[in-house]
């Protein structure tokens, strides 16, 4: 996840894609709407293949973290 990076300074310290001021939340949401990872790319050519994979894999570790309370 070296590609995920925070900057207090940009979106309140959300997570972001280095060197970019996308927010990880932003590229979660194109995917669940149905984008892939091609055609987040080819709209936002400053991104690389690996940078979507990466929030992928940073939302993984977050919710493995997380522990489910069923009320």
């Amino acid at each position: 996840m070296k590609r995920i990076i925070y900057n207090p300074k940009i979106f309140g310290g959300k997570p972001i894609i280095e060197g970019t001021r996308i927010a990880v939340e932003f590229i979660l949401e194109l995917l669940a709407t149905g984008m892939t990872p091609q055609g987040i790319v080819k709209e936002y050519p400053q991104l690389k293949t690996e940078d979507i994979f990466a929030c992928i894999n940073y939302a993984a570790a977050i919710v493995k973290r997380e522990e489910l309370v069923l009320t």
